[in-house]
C-alpha cells in the first residue's frame, strides 16, 4: 500500500498555487495550517491533511468561527473515484468550505471555492421517499441494517396480491387491487418483479410456486 504523503508536502505546492492567484500566504499562522491574504478581499484559510477526514472537516468548520473563507487541502489521491470525489465536494459545499486537491506532481486543482452555494434539494428524491413512507404498511425494517432485503412498499403490495390470490386462485389486476390494497397491482403483476406470478389467460393472473414460498415465509412482513 504507498504510503500518504507527510501534511508537510501539501504546504509548498498550495502556498505557489495561492501565490499564482495573487495572495500572500504564510504558514502556521496560529491554529491555521495555512493563511493567505490578498488586498481587498477577506483572508483565505487553509487546512491540510493526508487524507479526507471528519478530522479535517471538524478543522475546517472550527476555522469558519474566525474566517469566512476556508479551504480544506488534500492529496488527490484521497479522493480517489467519482463517487467518494462527489461526496467530498457535496459536503463541502454543504458547509460552505472549499476543496484543493493536490496530485503526485503537485499540481494544484481547485475542486470546490469556499462559499460556493450549497446543492439544492432535490424534489422528485424527496418526494420518492416521502410516498414510499406513506405505502409503506407498519414499521417492518429495523434502521442500520444495511445490506439486507428490506421490506419496501412494492413488496407489501406484491404480497399482498401473492396472499388473494391463493384464496381466489386467479384474478384480474383491477379487481386483485381492490381486494388486496394494492394500488399498482396492474404493474406488480404484469413486470412480475419477484417471480411470484403468472398470466394463465390474457388479462388474468395466478400465482406460481415461489409465489407461495414468499407467503409463507412473509407473512410477518405485512404488519
Amino acid at each position: 500500500m504507498t504510503a500518504k504523503p507527510p501534511e508537510t508536502s501539501l504546504y509548498a505546492p498550495v502556498k505557489a498555487f495561492l501565490a499564482s492567484q495573487g495572495f500572500e500566504a504564510k504558514g502556521e499562522v496560529g491554529p491555521c495550517d495555512l493563511l493567505a491574504v490578498r488586498e481587498g478581499e477577506e483572508p483565505l484559510a487553509v487546512e491540510l491533511k493526508r487524507g479526507f477526514t471528519l478530522a479535517l472537516v471538524m478543522q475546517g468548520v472550527a476555522r469558519q468561527l474566525a474566517f469566512e473563507r476556508v479551504a480544506l487541502a488534500v492529496p488527490a489521491s484521497a479522493l480517489a473515484g467519482r463517487r467518494r470525489r462527489r461526496d467530498a465536494v457535496t459536503l463541502c459545499r454543504r458547509l460552505g468550505l472549499g476543496l484543493l486537491l493536490v496530485d503526485a506532481a503537485g499540481r494544484v486543482e481547485a475542486a470546490l471555492d469556499p462559499g460556493a452555494p450549497p446543492p439544492r434539494r432535490n424534489a422528485r428524491a424527496r418526494g420518492a421517499i416521502l410516498r414510499e413512507f406513506g405505502r409503506r404498511e407498519g414499521d417492518p425494517n429495523e434502521g442500520g441494517t444495511g445490506g439486507r432485503r428490506l421490506m419496501t412498499a412494492y413488496r407489501q403490495e406484491a404480497l399482498r396480491l401473492a396472499l388473494h390470490l391463493a384464496e381466489a386462485g386467479e384474478a384480474r389486476p383491477a379487481a386483485a387491487g381492490r381486494a388486496a390494497d394494492a394500488p399498482r397491482a396492474g404493474a406488480i403483476l404484469r413486470d412480475n418483479h419477484y417471480g411470484w406470478f403468472r398470466r394463465v389467460s390474457r388479462g388474468v393472473y395466478a400465482l406460481t410456486e415461489a409465489g407461495e414460498a414468499a407467503i409463507a415465509g412473509g407473512r410477518g412482513g405485512l404488519i
